[in-house]
């Protein structure tokens, strides 16, 4: 069995639509998927119906933009949630706000870019995202239409996305994030906790301490972690008796790696299932 926990859509910065995405998997023969979309449940009614039809087993998921608040200065980091009741008051308030905080900070980077002369537009922006949230992929977008970058990866370059244009944004405590995974009856895991790539990582003393208080895995194999960083991230889920998933973050054409890149163990995800409290 083959399976795939963590994917994107254009619900958050994928380029698929959430029943493109579970169309794609079917056809990369994959039995299982999950749908991550960034701080929102939008896609998985799309996704859940397109995954019958595709013969894909659909797990219902999210991914929290979070932050280590007590660090200094503040380290992201990402949780992703599964079977997390989707009428939760608590959980899809504390969405919301960080939906609207990266709208927000998508409108104050473009009036950075436009001080510096490039002409890009929210409404153009918004028509990128085509319905999602809009975020740094969709800005990247729009300087890949000017030439101004070849990829979103070269967007997001210190000169442009990387630093120059970039505004922050408040994020979810990860502490809080947990809590409210764990109100909404969810399962949390740890994505990417050594993505060194992407920035700062957290100590494994913060993975230690959120696993006393109820995380359930990390996600260990994923293609920003070297092989040296997946086993440490295996090691230490067995010391602490967390789950180890694996996955593809896929995100359409904003990112080179493809569906099932990474896959999860069968038993894995029946403890995962195991441990959800879904409504009703």
């Amino acid at each position: 069995m083959r399976i795939d926990l963590h994917t994107h859509s254009t619900v958050s910065d994928g380029t698929f639509t959430p029943a493109e995405v579970m169309l794609a998997a079917g056809a990369a023969g994959l039995d299982v998927v999950a749908l991550t979309d960034h701080d929102g449940l939008g896609g998985w009614p799309a996704a859940r119906a397109a995954a019958a039809g595709a013969g894909v087993d659909f797990v219902p998921g999210v991914e929290l933009s979070c932050r280590w608040y007590q660090a200094d200065p503040p380290i992201a980091l990402h949780m992703l949630a599964y079977y997390v009741n989707p009428d939760d008051p608590d959980l899809t308030a504390e969405m919301a706000r960080v939906r609207e905080a990266r709208e927000r900070r998508a409108e104050k980077m473009i009036e950075l870019m436009n001080a510096d002369g490039v002409d890009v537009t929210w409404a153009e922006v918004q028509r990128y995202a085509a319905g999602g949230t809009v975020g740094r992929p969709h800005l990247a977008q729009a300087l890949i239409r000017r030439g101004l970058a070849g990829t979103v990866g070269e967007a997001f370059a210190p000169e442009m996305l990387g630093r120059r244009w970039r505004a922050p944004k408040p994020d979810t405590d990860v502490f809080l994030a947990l809590r409210l995974v764990l109100g909404a009856g969810g399962v949390a895991v740890f994505a990417h906790p050594r993505a060194t790539k992407r920035g700062p990582v957290v100590p494994d003393s913060l993975i230690v301490e959120l696993a006393g208080q109820g995380l359930f895995g990390v996600e260990a194999d994923h293609e920003d972690h070297s092989e040296a960083q997946r086993s440490e991230l295996r090691a230490l889920a067995a010391d602490l008796g967390l789950v180890v998933t694996g996955s593809s973050d896929f995100h359409g054409t904003n990112k080179t790696v493809q569906l099932g890149a990474n896959l999860t163990d069968p038993a894995v995800l029946d403890r995962i299932r195991a441990a959800a409290r879904p409504a009703g």
